[in-house]
């Protein structure tokens, strides 16, 4: 019998229908930093309507959202936050919900042609090392590119923790071939997922018809 798993929504959109603090640059991340309970109630909605599965409102803790000031001051302190906010939601849960740690495009959403591993890391690893400890599991969301996947696993390293890759797709109408916004086929997507040992290939931020052809 197959078992389903329900991920939670969009947390950035969520936020800024209840009302929380929300605007551009900061996005999801000023609610961290000015309201947290907004944060909070975001995850207890999930819970609340049957996800399995919660995500860090770590998203947008990288300069391109923060500022370069903010980002080298608080963006620790604001990724643990994150973190400790979903695990209490989670642990209070009545029934297993898990946290995964979202790990996001560090050098820019939907853009592989700006991805710079040099840049990159020490970006992926101040993530982790603040979320070590909080998360279930890692989540790669929106990942534009194989080697922004390979940076992440090189990153993590091998821990004990299940990594989940989530790819974004190239837009399109469905009826052709699916492809990464790199131009990667979806198949070497895979493939590449598979040799870095991920337990979940998704894809997200993509428009519904290109996810079902690349499915």
């Amino acid at each position: 019998m197959a078992t389903v798993t329900i991920l939670d929504g969009g947390t950035g959109r969520e936020l800024k229908r209840i009302g929380a603090p929300f605007r551009q640059p900061e996005w999801s991340a000023l609610a961290l930093i000015e309201a947290p309970h907004f944060v909070t109630q975001v995850h207890e909605s999930y819970v609340a309507a049957g996800a399995d599965v919660i995500t860090t409102n770590s998203y947008a803790l990288v300069p391109f959202h923060l500022g370069d000031e903010r980002y080298a001051t608080d963006a620790t302190r604001l990724a643990q936050l994150s973190g400790d906010l979903a695990r209490a939601v989670a642990d209070a849960a009545a029934r297993p919900v898990r946290v995964a740690g979202s790990l996001p495009p560090v050098c820019g959403s939907y853009r592989a042609d700006l991805f710079d591993a040099t840049v990159a890391r020490p970006l992926v690893e101040r993530l982790v090392d603040a979320l070590r400890g909080r998360v279930d599991h890692w989540q790669g969301e929106t990942l534009s590119a194989i080697e922004e996947a390979e940076l992440l696993r090189q990153v993590i390293g091998e821990d004990g923790l299940p990594l989940w890759l989530s790819y974004t797709l190239a837009d399109g109408d469905g009826d052709g071939p699916a492809t990464l916004r790199s131009g990667e086929s979806v198949a070497a997507a895979v493939e590449a997922s598979v040799r870095l040992g991920a337990d979940a290939v998704l894809f997200n931020c993509s428009q519904p018809e290109v996810m079902g052809a690349a499915v």
